[in-house]
């Protein structure tokens, strides 16, 4: 990007948006642009500023933050979004990813990491805990079906599709798969394209999802 990262905090706890506020305005090429206290609150706030990236707290009192996830990604041009959560064990982690946020953190992530991860989602590379991902996924593939449907809904790619797609499920970013694929970026950037639309997914964390359900990767 060739601007500074533009960020809305949504927390429920004013001591938390504080904080992450304060620790994000002293990192080189991120500012952020706004808070917001609820999931309700988010629209609103992201049609005032229109952020790159969201903060989003997973549990709020009002709209949660699942809910608010889904009703940004539905916009014509969507901001990112990352889950904020307290326990990597919790269960609407998985639902976010569903929803459409391209990754999650847990709130006592070292500030180093939080702003890496800003810019990498900014980027448009999604960000995700290894360990809790293998148990988030793991979960997925054990659902009844998930493994058969997610096979057959993979094998409507083109060959050059599906190893995008195999790329992107191991973290790839698009310059990394171009080198192993011997391809230009413009040209991966293009699949990746065609694999969203084909599969009718919103992101490449839902993309690497399906993947896993495949036990592909």
């Amino acid at each position: 990007m060739n601007h500074d990262v533009r960020v809305l905090v949504v927390d429920d706890d004013p001591l938390v948006r504080g904080a992450l506020t304060m620790m994000l305005d002293g990192a080189e090429g991120i500012r952020v642009v706004g808070e917001a206290g609820d999931g309700d609150e988010v629209s609103a706030v992201v049609d005032a500023h229109a952020p790159d990236v969201v903060l989003m707290d997973l549990r709020m009192p009002r709209l949660n933050g699942i809910a608010a996830t889904r009703r940004l990604r539905t916009r014509q041009r969507p901001p990112e979004v990352i889950a904020l959560t307290t326990f990597d064990s919790d269960e609407n982690v998985l639902r976010a990813l569903r929803a459409g946020a391209s990754g999650f953190l847990l709130k006592d992530t070292a500030p180093a990491q939080i702003v890496e991860a800003i810019r990498r989602v900014a980027a448009g590379d999604p960000v995700l805990s290894p360990d809790v991902t293998r148990r988030l996924m793991d979960r997925v593939t054990a659902e009844a079906g998930a493994y058969d449907r997610a096979r057959a809904t993979l094998r409507t790619l083109s060959p050059r599709e599906h190893d995008v797609a195999l790329a992107v499920a191991r973290g790839r970013s698009n310059a990394e798969i171009a080198d192993e694929l011997a391809m230009s970026v413009a040209t991966v950037k293009a699949h990746v394209s065609h694999v969203l639309t084909k599969l009718d997914l919103g992101n490449r964390t839902q993309v690497a999802l399906l993947v896993h359900d495949a036990d592909l990767v």
